[in-house]
């Protein structure tokens, strides 16, 4: 073998390794994404799916086979996943899953939600929380280091109803949060109209107030404020922000969130905030957008735009742990969009999709 020929070698393995780093690099900055479904279609359950540094989706892969698992959260600081089953089985409640993470989701325990159709789990320091929405409910469960999922602790039960005949003749539990650095949890009850404000004392809610919302808002999930002075409400029936104090819950505003000339059906659904807590963002379903504000040091919201989510009826979407993208699926149109978010700004850019049979939730693994 001449020197030419020994060189050549050299310069093809210093190329195959430095495109091998690249790879490494690559897949060490990529972000994992879990997709929860609806499965009365051509979904089978829970998704994962890639995305790179540059915003561009992997392939999608079947995870955990299981019925409308429509939300999920993490447990143990990641070390699980918990997913709803959005059904009303013969003893009319739905069910809440754990699974242990790893090349595939291991399922450890199903038990009770609490009330029919789950659409909502939460957990906080080994306390879980669900909100059922035709049961018209949350369920308190806890789950162990191992991720085992205890039996159901205790059931909340709203009452009540609001003014839209067919949507709020009777309580209808949406979403349920943990306050940050508060002892309570907010209940997002939009068949009711109010917010249910409990604490909870040995595994049992203990209600405070009901806080109501302005009259035929439906209100159906909320975020904080990270300087924990503001809490924005998205009402899914008005389709309107209510903005209140982090303390004392005082309504201090309600926007809209869809442009004025806009004469069709709409129904708003998510609602996140970016970290710094510069910007806020919702969706459309209807008028099929992502709404942009600036976040005001008061605490109020101005209007930057609407960017189209490139799909139908845009249920649920997320930020990736560093704020760089916002992921939205489309349940109706079967897609997952990616956009780029521009930090200064707040503006979303196009960046890629793919296909995912009735993506109603996405979830950044951190």
């Amino acid at each position: 073998m001449n020197k030419s020929t020994i060189l050549l070698a050299l310069i093809s393995i210093f190329a195959l390794s430095c495109n091998q780093s690249k790879e490494k690099k690559m897949t060490q900055a990529a972000y994992s994404i879990y997709v929860g479904t609806y499965t009365d279609t051509d979904s089978k359950g829970i998704y994962k799916i890639t995305m790179n540094k540059s915003g561009k989706f992997g392939e999608l892969s079947l995870q955990a086979e299981t019925k409308n698992p429509s939300f999920l959260c993490f447990a143990n600081k990641g070390k699980n996943l918990l997913a709803i089953n959005e059904i009303n089985s013969l003893d009319g409640v739905g069910s809440v899953e754990s699974y242990k993470i790893g090349d595939q989701l291991k399922l450890i325990s199903r038990k009770s939600s609490g009330g029919a159709h789950p659409c909502f789990v939460t957990e906080k320091d080994g306390i879980v929380l669900t909100a059922n929405y035709t049961g018209g409910n949350t369920g308190l469960l806890r789950v162990d280091e191992k991720g085992k999922l205890s039996e159901l602790l205790d059931v909340n039960q709203h009452e009540g109803s609001g003014s839209v005949e067919g949507r709020q003749d009777a309580p209808h539990a949406h979403s349920i949060w943990f306050q940050p650095n508060k002892n309570r949890a907010i209940a997002v009850d939009l068949g009711s109209n109010e917010l249910w404000i409990s604490t909870i004392l040995d595994d049992k809610f203990i209600n405070a107030e009901r806080i109501a919302m302005p009259e035929g808002a439906g209100p159906r999930h909320l975020t904080f404020h990270p300087n924990g002075k503001f809490i924005y409400v998205i009402n899914e029936l008005s389709n309107t922000i209510t903005i209140l104090n982090g303390e004392s819950l005082q309504n201090l505003d309600n926007v809209h969130t869809l442009p004025k000339a806009f004469a069709g059906s709409s129904f708003t659904a998510d609602i996140h905030i970016s970290s710094d807590g510069k910007f806020l963002y919702g969706s459309n379903r209807g008028h099929n957008s992502i709404v942009i504000y600036a976040v005001l040091e008061d605490g109020g919201l101005e209007l930057i735009g609407h960017e189209s989510t490139r799909g139908d009826h845009p249920r649920n979407f997320s930020l990736s742990p560093d704020g760089k993208f916002l992921i939205v699926a489309n349940q109706n149109t079967n897609n997952l969009v990616c956009f780029k978010r521009n930090k200064k700004t707040g503006l979303l850019t196009f960046v890629d999709e793919t296909k995912a049979a009735k993506p109603v939730c996405v979830l950044f693994q951190k």
